[in-house]
C-alpha cells in the first residue's frame, strides 16, 4: 500500500487530516517534547486572540495562566512518562490565557502521537465559558429558589442543598453533605424510607412524593413540620440523581384549619337557623290547624287549609335541607314527592281514581329558588286536585321536572280534567292562588305559560 492515498478530490489522507483539525470547533495544540508549540488550528486562534505565527515556537505555558507555570513542566514530564490517552487536570478546574490577559475555563483531552522525531502531545482544548456561565446560571436559580433543593446519589446521601434548605432543617450545609437523607425525615417514618426510596429508583418520575399522605420534615432542633416535597429524578455520568424540593406548608396547614373550624361553625350556625325556621313554621301550621279545628264556617276553614298547605310546602323545603349535608342546595326530586304525598293526604284524594305521576331529573336548588318553586308546585297541585275532576269519576296528574337546555328547567303540571273555562281571565283572577303563581314566577324570573284544556297544562321555563 502506498503511503498516501488520493481521496475523493484530496491530494491525500494527509491534507483531509489538516482540513479536519482546521475545521474543527476545539482548539488544537500540538507540542514537542521540550513543550514548545508546533502546530494550533484556527478555533486556537479564536479561544486565545493569538495569530499561529505568534505561537509556533512558543512553550506552551504561554496558554496557560502564570501561577501554574511553575508546575506545567513537571506534570508534562509525568505525561509523557504515562503516555496514554487521557484528560487534563484530574478533576481540577482548568483555565486557558488569553492573549489580553484574560483567564477562562476550559477542558483538555490529552494524546500521545507517536513521531519519528519521538513522542508529541497532542491537546484538543473546549472553551468552557458558556458550559461554566449556564451552569452558574442554574446553580444561582437553585440557590436563590424559595423551596428547600436537596440531591441524594442513589444511595439516599445528599450532594447538594440550596440556602432554603439550611434554613428549615436549622443545619449548615457541610452537616448535611454526605448525610444519609433519613437525617431530615422523622423516626416514625425511617424504618420504611429506604424501601420506598429503592421503589421510586426502580421507576423514576417527576412527581409529588407520599401523595395522598400527609408529610412531615424534621429539623436539627427535633421539630416536626408539615412539608410538601417534588420528586425529579436527574440522570448524571454518575447514576440518577433524585432532587428533592421541598416546602414548608405549616402557614398553608394552619389557614387550612382555620377555615375548617370556621365552615364548621357555619354549618352548625346554618343548621341551628333551619331547625328554628322549620320548628316556628310547624308551630304556625299546628297554630292554623287548630283554628280550623274550632271554626263553623266552611269557607273560613277552607282558606286556613290552604295556608296551611303552604306553611307545611315551606316547612317540607327546611326539613329536607336541614336534612341534607349540603346546605347550599335542597334536593327539590324529593321535595316534590313529599309535597304530593301531603297534598294528597290533606285533601283526601282517593288514588285508586286520581293518579298523581311524578316525573324528575335529579335537580338541586338553592333555597331561594326552592321556596317559591315549592309554593307554585303547591298552588297548582292543590287546584288540580280541588277543581279538575268535579264532574269526572278519574283523571290524571303529571308533574315533570326536567332540564331544558344547558342554563335552564322546565316545570309542567297537566291533567286531563275540566279545563280552564274561556270565560275565567286567568291573567287578572282574583283567586290568592293564582296572583301568588304569577308574583312567585316573577320572582325566579321564570317564564309562566298556561294552556287551558286538553290536557290543562302550566308550564315554567327556569333559569338556573
Amino acid at each position: 500500500m502506498l503511503p498516501f492515498t488520493r481521496m475523493n478530490g484530496f491530494k491525500n489522507s494527509e491534507e483531509m487530516m489538516h482540513l479536519a483539525v482546521e475545521a474543527s470547533p476545539n482548539g488544537i495544540v500540538m507540542t514537542d517534547q521540550k513543550g514548545k508549540i508546533v502546530m494550533v488550528n484556527a478555533a486556537t486562534e479564536r479561544f486565545f486572540g493569538y495569530s499561529r505565527q505568534e505561537l509556533i515556537g512558543q512553550p506552551v505555558e504561554k496558554l496557560i495562566p502564570a501561577r501554574h507555570h511553575q508546575k506545567h513542566p513537571e506534570y508534562r514530564q509525568v505525561y509523557l512518562h504515562e503516555s496514554k490517552t487521557r484528560k487534563m487536570g484530574h478533576g481540577n478546574d482548568l483555565y486557558g490565557l488569553r492573549k489580553n490577559g484574560q483567564e477562562f475555563p476550559v477542558e483538555v483531552g490529552l494524546n500521545p502521537v507517536k513521531t519519528e522525531h519521538g513522542v508529541f502531545v497532542l491537546a484538543a482544548i473546549v472553551d468552557m465559558t458558556e458550559r461554566r456561565h449556564a451552569e452558574e446560571m442554574i446553580r444561582l436559580a437553585v440557590e436563590a429558589s424559595p423551596n428547600g433543593m436537596v440531591m441524594t446519589n442513589q444511595d439516599g446521601v445528599i450532594v447538594m442543598v440550596n440556602t432554603t434548605t439550611e434554613t428549615l432543617f436549622g443545619y449548615q450545609r457541610d452537616e448535611l453533605i454526605g448525610q444519609s437523607i433519613e437525617i431530615l425525615i422523622p423516626e416514625s417514618h425511617r424504618v420504611h424510607h429506604p424501601d420506598l426510596r429503592r421503589s421510586y429508583l426502580n421507576q423514576p418520575s417527576a412527581r409529588e412524593m407520599g401523595q395522598g399522605r400527609d408529610l412531615y420534615g424534621l429539623s436539627k432542633q427535633g421539630k416536626e413540620f408539615p412539608v410538601e416535597v417534588g420528586l425529579n429524578p436527574i440522570q448524571t455520568p454518575g447514576g440518577v440523581m433524585v432532587l428533592a424540593s421541598v416546602i414548608d406548608i405549616t402557614e398553608r396547614k394552619y389557614r387550612e384549619q382555620q377555615l375548617e373550624a370556621a365552615l364548621q361553625e357555619k354549618e352548625l350556625l346554618l343548621a341551628e337557623i333551619h331547625h328554628r325556621v322549620k320548628n316556628n313554621l310547624q308551630i304556625i301550621d299546628s297554630l292554623l290547624g287548630m283554628q280550623s279545628d274550632i271554626l263553623l264556617n266552611n269557607s273560613a276553614t277552607f282558606v286556613l287549609r290552604e295556608s296551611q298547605n303552604r306553611v307545611k310546602s315551606m316547612a317540607l323545603i327546611h326539613q329536607i335541607l336541614y336534612e341534607s349535608s349540603d346546605f347550599s342546595s335542597v334536593d327539590f326530586s324529593t321535595v316534590i314527592e313529599s309535597l304530593v304525598n301531603n297534598l294528597s293526604l290533606s285533601y283526601a284524594l282517593d288514588s285508586s281514581k286520581i293518579t298523581v305521576d311524578v316525573q324528575t331529573d335529579p335537580v338541586f336548588l338553592p333555597i331561594d329558588t326552592s321556596i317559591p318553586l315549592g309554593l307554585i308546585i303547591n298552588e297548582l297541585c292543590s287546584n288540580a286536585m280541588k277543581y279538575a275532576f268535579v264532574d269526572q269519576a278519574s283523571g290524571n296528574i303529571i308533574i315533570r321536572l326536567a332540564y331544558f337546555e344547558t342554563d335552564r328547567l322546565r316545570l309542567q303540571i297537566t291533567d286531563d280534567g275540566v279545563g280552564i273555562p274561556e270565560t275565567f281571565d286567568i291573567e287578572n283572577a282574583s283567586s290568592l292562588g293564582l296572583q301568588l303563581v304569577h308574583l312567585l314566577s316573577e320572582q325566579i324570573s321564570a317564564e309562566l305559560n298556561i294552556q287551558r284544556s286538553n290536557p290543562t297544562s302550566f308550564t315554567l321555563l327556569i333559569p338556573i
